[in-house]
């Protein structure tokens, strides 16, 4: 296997944009799949809908954010950042303009599905820009400090949801997101530069190429497999959750958007760390240890699962821990893997991302498993932060060989 070739970190990098757009149209894609969830039953009741048909909207949201995130990084290699970014936020503000005005649930599935492919353009881009214009470290505070904006929204975005929903109902959900549609689409025409490196022709054959480059390098998938056990496995805990707080622990549904707003805060407090920690702890070593505080945090979930000593305030901490820990291996983790190959940057954000989002959707449905809905995620997330673990060991010691 070649190593590819090295660009000197210190050579001239295009100007950085404001790191508050890049959040804004990351902070996007991801708002919408969190904010939909509270106004669920409203949303079937008004449309005559099963709640089976309403969960798609979640499913389908979650299966175009994985593959989206496989096309939008080798077309921003190719045609570069800003018109791709453009035309995906055209399409999410369309698609939130149909989602809108949906008449049946089959309409609504398919314009998440579109708001989907068009808002994942926000999440893979962003990241690509970040790497575009910082060397490894500098992108990984960067990205730190960007991640601080970004989980604001999966904090917040229940509880505005049920608000929205409550006072002027479920389709007010989708105005609020196609106004942010717009308003990021005249941020980006305004305000963000091109940063690619345009790598020339990006036929269908070269992208199979430069994911198959990926693919057969084991720091490449150890950081992206790792990094998607560590962070969106907590996805199996969100869709647990519900049940966890109603069923198990007898508590009102309209306090799970506060509890889960306060254990996804863990992220921003994680990202924070991340920010002052990058630069003065090696970026990997940094990796493992947060990883290693998640993975206790499961282990304390799961024992108090089995030994049936939940309870509100013992979830509450433990689940800010565990998210404290994937906040700060999430930079960390995406750093290392779209530094790999510095000419396939958009590819490598891309397939990170898919690769995230499949591990987030299989930890949720292997949640779903079981009526012990507490010990069926915490058994879930502790499996994915040992893999984790293993993971960045192979990681590591790959990228110390090609070094």
């Amino acid at each position: 296997m070649s190593t590819p070739p090295r660009i000197d970190e210190a050579s001239a990098r295009p100007a950085s944009p404001p790191l508050w757009l890049l959040a804004l149209i990351t902070f996007s894609g991801t708002l919408a799949m969190h904010i939909f969830v509270p106004v669920l039953p409203l949303a079937a009741t008004s449309l005559g809908a099963t709640p089976g048909e309403m969960q798609l909207t979640i499913s389908f949201y979650i299966f175009g954010l994985a593959i989206g995130q496989l096309f939008y990084g080798p077309l921003s290699d190719r045609y570069g950042r800003r018109p791709i970014l453009m035309i995906g936020l055209a399409v999410y503000t369309i698609a939130s303009l149909a989602a809108l005005l949906s008449p049946t649930a089959d309409i609504l599935i398919g314009a998440r599905l579109f708001q989907a492919l068009g808002g994942c353009a926000g999440l893979v881009i962003g990241r690509a820009v970040v790497r575009d214009t910082s060397a490894t470290t500098e992108a990984t505070r960067r990205l730190a400090m960007m991640n601080l904006m970004v989980v604001v929204g999966p904090g917040l975005a229940p509880i505005a949801g049920s608000a929205l929903g409550e006072f002027a109902g479920w389709r007010s959900i989708f105005v609020l997101l196609c106004l942010l549609g717009v308003c990021n689409t005249l941020f980006t025409w305004r305000l963000l530069p091109e940063t690619a490196r345009k790598s020339g022709d990006q036929s269908a054959a070269l992208i199979l190429k430069n994911y198959g480059k990926l693919l057969r390098m084991p720091a490449f998938l150890g950081f992206a497999i790792g990094g998607g056990c560590a962070t969106t496995s907590f996805y199996a805990f969100v869709g647990a959750a519900p049940f966890i707080f109603t069923i198990q622990l007898h508590r009102p549904t309209e306090e799970i958007g506060l509890y889960l707003g306060i254990i996804v805060m863990g992220f921003w407090v994680g990202s924070l760390i991340t920010s002052r920690l990058a630069g003065r702890i090696p970026v990997r070593r940094l990796l493992v240890r947060a990883n290693i505080v998640s993975l206790l945090a499961a282990i304390v979930l799961f024992t108090a699962a089995v030994t049936g000593n939940l309870s509100i305030a013992l979830i509450i901490v433990v689940m800010f821990v565990f998210t404290t820990g994937a906040g700060v291996a999430s930079p960390a983790a995406l750093a290392e893997a779209i530094s790999v190959n510095p000419l396939i940057v958009g590819s490598a954000s891309g397939l990170y991302g898919f690769v995230q989002m499949a591990i987030g959707a299989v930890c949720t449905a292997l949640a779903g498993f079981g009526s012990d809905h507490a010990l069926v995620s915490a058994t879930v997330i502790m499996l994915a932060c040992v893999l984790s673990q293993l993971c960045f060991f192979i990681a590591n010691r790959a990228a110390k060989l090609a070094a």
